[in-house]
This record gives structure tokens, C-alpha cells and sequence, in this order.
């Protein structure tokens, strides 16, 4: 299925998201991690699309879409959840199902929970890729840390080079796709180096709301099918977290992904059969 890109305007934000499947009467949404962008989701999105409408949007200071006027108040979940809510509403989702990585996947334990949550009900199946209720903090400071300050370089070959030490934990990107990584999460600066594509700020997020990504009261209040993908060596994302959310709430099934720690790139055949054959169930 061919990619289509668009802008909408929600909440006076403009958002840009891609579109894969048009046409099709069932939809995907997908929501990507906190320094990342809709795109990461291509290969998935395209396996999918031969089935449902697949949307993956761009969170606001990320990619193509607007950059907060206001990051104090808007770089935070509880903005964001309003936010996707209402861009489900703009494009007229009355039912889907939800695949977030890591912030993503937050953001659709606060949609999804009938403890609150604006699209309880119309969620009908959510994928979490390595995220979860509760978060290590020592891997927060860690991603905090390196988004807090993003490098710059003259050259984009320099860029790839720095994506691939602090993505590592990705896992099995072919080089083929580090470029494509790359080219899709860069930006220029005034002086002509590159850098990563998102707003520094959003990692106030952290400062302003420390408390942020604690979900367990959400999560329990879950009533839906949650499939967890883990990556084996995720230090986000523990084990002992993971079975917890076997134990609690909903009941997540949990797979552990070898090979990766946060988080997997759902980009080679297991991965996506995996999300393919829950969201089908």
C-alpha cells in the first residue's frame, strides 16, 4: 500500500501524520516514543495496511509537527492524551486499535482505561512496545540525559553515526534502514549542521511532571486485550514490571523480544507477525 502524508490542525496544534491502507473500514493507530516520529513505524504500518487504514502521527516538538508554544504546560501526558483524543476525533476514528512504543504506549494506557481514560471504549485492542504502568528511573535519567542536549554535526553521515550508538538497543536494523532512520529524523540549524528532529524542551516533561508515567490506577482499569512487547534487555521496561502486568488489570500477554533492549523496532517478520496475528485474534 502507498504512504500518503498529511497535516491537521487539533487542539491549535498542527500535527502531521502518514497514512497507509486508505480505504480500508478497520484502522490502526500508532504512536511513536518520546524522541521519535510516526515513521518508525513504516514496516509495520505497510504489513498492515493490507488489512486496516494505518495513521501515524508525529507528536507536537517531534518531526513535522508544530513545535508546543507553551512546553511547560503542553509536554506532559495529560496533554497529550487530550490531544491524540482529539486528533482520533478529527479524522473520525469511532473504533481502533492502538500500537505505542514506549511514550506512545503510555499515552494508550491513559486513553484506554475506563479509569478516565477519552477513548475507553473505542480502543478495542492495545499493543504496548516496551512500555508498561510503571518505568525504571535510572533508564529515564538515561533518555533524559541524552534528548536533554541533542548533538549536531556537520554531516549527516555523522548524525547516522551517533543514531546508531544511542539507538542501539533497536536491535536489528539493516544499514539500508539506519539511513532511512536518519534522513527521516533530522533537522538543519541556522548554521548548517544537522541535528535531531525534535524539541529539546520536551524533556521538561520530567522536571514539571516527575510522576508522569506512573499508571498502575490506569492500567488496572483496563478492560481490553494488551499484548507487551519487551525487549530482552530493555532497562525501561522490567521484568519484574512485566509480570506484574500479567498478574494485574488486564492481563497483558507479554512476549520478550531477544536481541533487543528499548525497544524493539517491530521491523523484521517475528515482530510484526507477532502485533499482526494479536490485532487479527
Amino acid at each position: 500500500m502507498t504512504m500518503t502524508s498529511h497535516y491537521v490542525t487539533v487542539l491549535e496544534r498542527e500535527l502531521h501524520y502518514v497514512e497507509w491502507g486508505a480505504g480500508n473500514s478497520q484502522s490502526v493507530v500508532m504512536w511513536h516514543g518520546l524522541a521519535r516520529t510516526g515513521r518508525d513505524f513504516d514496516d509495520l504500518a505497510a504489513a498492515l495496511s493490507r488489512r486496516y487504514r494505518v495513521i501515524c502521527p508525529d507528536m507536537p516538538g517531534r518531526g513535522l509537527s508544530q513545535w508546543s508554544p507553551e512546553p511547560d504546560r503542553e509536554y506532559c501526558l495529560a496533554f497529550y492524551a487530550r490531544l491524540a483524543a482529539a486528533f482520533c476525533d478529527a479524522l473520525g476514528l469511532s473504533s481502533m486499535r492502538w500500537v505505542g512504543t514506549s511514550m506512545g504506549g503510555a499515552i494508550g494506557i491513559k486513553l484506554a482505561s475506563r479509569n478516565g481514560g477519552a477513548l475507553a471504549g473505542r480502543i478495542d485492542k492495545l499493543v504496548l512496545n516496551d512500555n508498561g504502568p510503571q518505568l525504571a528511573q535510572a533508564a529515564i535519567e538515561r533518555i533524559r540525559n541524552y534528548a536533554a542536549s541533542p548533538a549536531a554535526f556537520a554531516k549527516v553521515s555523522e548524525l547516522e553515526a551517533y543514531f546508531r550508538k544511542v539507538y542501539a538497543p533497536y536491535g536489528m536494523l539493516t544499514d539500508r534502514e539506519w539511513v532511512k532512520l536518519t534522513e527521516t529524523s533530522a533537522r538543519r540549524l541556522p548554521d548548517g549542521r544537522v541535528t535531531p528532529h525534535y524539541d529539546p524542551n520536551m524533556v521538561r516533561q520530567f522536571i514539571n511532571y516527575p510522576h508522569d508515567y506512573d499508571l498502575w490506577p490506569e492500567y488496572d482499569a483496563i478492560d481490553i486485550p494488551v499484548l507487551c512487547l519487551r525487549g530482552a534487555n530493555s532497562d525501561l521496561l522490567l521484568a519484574e514490571t512485566a509480570q506484574a502486568m500479567r498478574e494485574r488489570g488486564p492481563g497483558a500477554r507479554v512476549v520478550e523480544i531477544a536481541g533487543c533492549g528499548h525497544a524493539p523496532a517491530l521491523n523484521v517478520p517475528g515482530q510484526i507477525g507477532l502485533v499482526e496475528a494479536f490485532l487479527a485474534a
